[in-house]
């Protein structure tokens, strides 16, 4: 089976505007949450949330900025830096190391430009259709932040967007991997991003009882596995990565992260919102990654979960795990990035998977903060508070997404010492 090598990461988050300060500051046990100051969140009971650290239009030329959505903002930055971490030239696009032909983006948004369609709606409401910009269309379709990357790369073997809520950026890295491994393409762009901190979805998500309201102590909202978590907290931000085929990667002398090893996907078909309680479907995607990866249970050292900080999302989570890995369940690490990053909706399974390659390569989990009453039973460890490290030869982890629909995709990563 071909191999898929991680070449090139690019990450701007609510912890840092790059790769280095984002997993710096996960290593720390760092909090991006912080509450919201602007006066139209002062009415909702929910006004927390964790904005990304660097805002993209300090990044972005102005007049190229008003033309994009927030979300494609964010994923250029992320692609950019992905990019030219893997040796390309993002200002030229096309490459001499890669044949536009066999090059791809599968990038994804769960939501996709929602200020951009909220904004120009206000501004017809209030002022009239013709203060609606001729760029709305292409600034608010769920595609722009992959089209925008894909027309800067010159990649014309795809350009992708799969949607399916939060688990929408591990589906694009999933097919992106069946891409490769088909001979489609021999490299690829892939990753997520979301921007939607905006009253219009803070309102939704807090009239479900989905968030957080500890409006007070924005740092200690999101608590995955603890006894006292009451939500999720909303981020946005864009993680990127390039892969290529192992043959390609080595032809040019790249430096490699780590594989992307397999995938697997199912669905619940339970409820629209509600995981099924049984967690039956994530841990049948669990086993599935593991047999595309050709991997076992016992091979598993970290899993990075999807740990939204939700009452009943959390506990179903820990069964399928346990259900998914059997015996060996106690042997990985487990952790939930989320306690730091907030929720960043259709762009977080991406950045996830950034964070369980760079725990593999650097040895370290990242902590789950804010974890001081336990669910009694979960049945897994937890790097609970403090970064956890791994041990010498090779490894392997599972990254889980799991989506409103009852979407659920897992990602199985290795590192580098199982592509040699």
């Amino acid at each position: 089976m071909t191999e898929i090598v991680i070449t090139g990461i690019g990450a701007t988050t609510p912890l840092g505007g790059d790769l280095s300060s984002t997993w710096a500051n996960l290593l720390a046990g760092k909090s991006g949450v912080v509450r919201l100051t602007d006066e139209w969140f002062a009415e909702l009971p929910v006004q927390i949330a964790a904005v990304a650290a660097v805002d993209p239009s300090e990044r972005i030329d102005r007049v190229k900025a008003r033309r994009l959505d927030r979300s494609t903002q964010l994923a250029l930055v992320a692609a950019e830096e992905a990019w030219t971490d893997a040796g390309f030239d993002w200002e030229t696009g096309a490459d001499s190391q890669v044949d536009p032909e066999t090059l791809l983006v599968s990038l994804a948004s769960g939501i996709g430009g929602l200020h951009s369609l909220l904004n120009n709606w206000d501004a017809q409401r209030d002022k009239g259709y013709r203060r609606v910009s001729p760029f709305t269309i292409p600034m608010l379709m769920a595609n722009a932040p992959a089209s925008n990357v894909g027309i800067q790369i010159h990649a014309k073997a795809g350009i992708h967007t799969p949607v399916s809520a939060c688990a929408s950026s591990n589906e694009a890295i999933s097919l992106a991997i069946d891409q490769l491994r088909l001979g489609r393409a021999e490299v690829a762009v892939v990753g997520g991003t979301e921007a939607t901190i905006h009253p219009l979805p803070l309102a939704a998500f807090g009239q479900m009882q989905a968030l957080s309201r500890r409006n007070d102590e924005p740092e200690r909202a999101s608590r995955p596995w603890d006894r006292g978590r009451d939500g999720f907290v909303m981020g946005e931000g864009s993680a990127v990565m390039v892969i290529e085929t192992l043959e390609h990667a080595l032809a040019r002398g790249a430096k490699i992260y780590g594989t992307l090893a397999g995938s697997g996907i199912s669905a619940d078909s339970h409820d629209i919102v509600q995981p099924d309680p049984s967690g039956g479907g994530q841990s049948s995607a669990m086993r599935k990654a593991l047999k595309n990866a050709g991997l076992t249970p016992a091979d598993i050292n970290h899993v990075n979960a999807h740990g939204t900080s939700t009452p009943q999302g959390d506990v179903t989570e820990a069964g399928s795990i346990r259900a998914a890995l059997g015996a060996d369940a106690d042997h990985a690490v487990v952790t939930s990035t989320k306690s730091m990053t907030g929720h960043l909706l259709g762009g977080a399974g991406a950045l996830e998977t950034v964070a369980t390659v760079m725990a593999l390569h650097d040895r370290m989990v990242p902590p789950t903060i804010n974890l001081e009453d336990p669910e009694p039973d979960l049945g897994i460890d937890i790097a609970a508070n403090v970064a956890r490290p791994l041990p010498d030869g090779d490894l392997a982890a599972l990254n889980n997404s799991f989506g409103f629909g009852g979407a659920n995709v897992a990602v199985v990563v290795t590192n580098a010492n199982q592509t040699r």
